[in-house]
């Protein structure tokens, strides 16, 4: 795998790293994280911006090591988050590039590209989290619509959602995972209630979602009927492999700050933190070279990240972790106040090794994807 940048992208890493220097000291105030409309608003607004420098295609339409060369310089510049825009442009977008018609490419990609539609995820389920593959949302054919009930948990962003990528069974009889399609549904479409759901840390960005015969068009389904399995693996390889690039990238500042401030209150004195923080040095520079190997491999499959996702978003899940466990034994009891940084990353990052697939399905995947070994009966 070659790990080089080429002079192309190099000269891209630079032309962006001078319009961030200009663009970013413009921008308005954050809005409260407890003001979804405004940060629907706000998230859109600095797409429209990356839009219109040029710089919007670059999540599908450009090559995977140009995304990693953005999402790093974006990362490392301070650049507001995807925040709204997370599932339109790093899940489903990404999906309807790799999977969509031409007819559904031209009608979704550009709106989610230019900041107009806000996408959420609607895939677990009350009784189907870690096996996805067991959902009972159904979708009952009715002409040229799809009829759909049932519900869904930890739906990201749905409360300001225009769109929802969603999984539903169309077919009961057949083996679980042959009986899946993936559907577009607009969220303004009768039948929807969306109930938002407050996490640990405090936010309110997953919400429970209850489909009661929800007419959803047949042609807003992507990829065959029945096949929606095998296209939600394109989306969580995805998730999986790219998505979490920018937070690598924060992950390694917070660990520069963290040393910083254990020189400032005399916590540095302490050789078990020192050898714990250079671990964790360590350890996120392996990261992220997994990551450009990752993106190497996917230049060389099409642009849709490989089964090394996995292994990637199992170490990261637990080293996100572990680096904010060792911001608490830097803050020390500073880390019991919610205003204090890292406080609340770190009760955030509990979440991690269950998002995007679960520790135990990554190993369940590298077992049986990589390694060959049989699987379990």
């Amino acid at each position: 795998m070659d790990l080089t940048y080429t002079p192309e992208e190099e000269e891209f890493r630079a032309r962006l790293r001078e319009w961030l220097g200009r663009v970013l000291p413009t921008l308005p105030p954050k809005p409260s994280p407890d003001d979804w409309p405004g940060r629907r608003a706000y998230d859109l607004g600095w797409q429209r911006r990356l839009y219109d420098a040029g710089y919007a295609e670059v999540h599908w339409d450009a090559s995977p090591t140009m995304r990693l060369i953005f999402l790093e310089e974006t990362e490392k510049a301070g650049a507001p988050y995807v925040g709204a825009g997370f599932v339109g442009l790093l899940h489903a977008g990404p999906t309807i590039a790799a999977e969509g018609t031409a007819e559904q490419r031209a009608r979704w990609l550009p709106p989610i590209l230019r900041g107009d539609e806000v996408w959420c995820q609607g895939f677990s389920e009350p009784d189907a989290g870690s096996d996805l593959a067991a959902l009972r949302t159904r979708a009952r054919r009715d002409g040229d619509d799809y009829v759909v009930s049932g519900s869904k948990i930890w739906t990201s962003h749905a409360e300001v959602a225009d769109w929802c990528e969603l999984l539903v069974r169309t077919d009961s009889e057949a083996p679980k995972h042959r009986g899946i399609s993936w559907l577009a549904m607009p969220m303004d479409a009768p039948g929807i209630t969306v109930r938002p759901l407050r996490t640990l840390a405090g936010s309110a960005e997953f919400a429970e979602v209850f489909l009661d015969e929800v007419r959803v068009p047949v042609a807003n389904r992507v990829g065959d009927e029945n096949d929606g399995w095998r296209v939600t693996m394109v989306t969580l390889s995805f998730e999986r492999g790219t998505a979490f690039v920018g937070e690598v990238v924060a992950c390694r500042r917070v660990l520069r700050e963290l040393a910083v401030e254990a020189r400032k209150n005399g916590r540095w004195d302490d050789p078990v933190l020192r050898r714990r923080l250079g671990r964790l040095n360590a350890e996120f520079r392996a990261l992220w070279r997994l990551t450009q190997w990752n993106v190497s491999e996917a230049e060389l499959t099409g642009g849709v990240p490989g089964v090394g996702g996995s292994v990637f978003k199992l170490r990261y899940s637990h080293a996100r972790q572990e680096l904010y466990d060792a911001a608490a034994d830097v803050l020390g009891p500073e880390s019991l106040d919610l205003d204090r940084p890292w406080v609340l990353d770190r009760l955030s990052s509990l979440s991690y090794t269950i998002a995007a697939g679960t520790s135990q399905i990554q190993r369940n995947i590298v077992a049986e994807r990589i390694l060959g070994l049989p699987k379990g009966r």
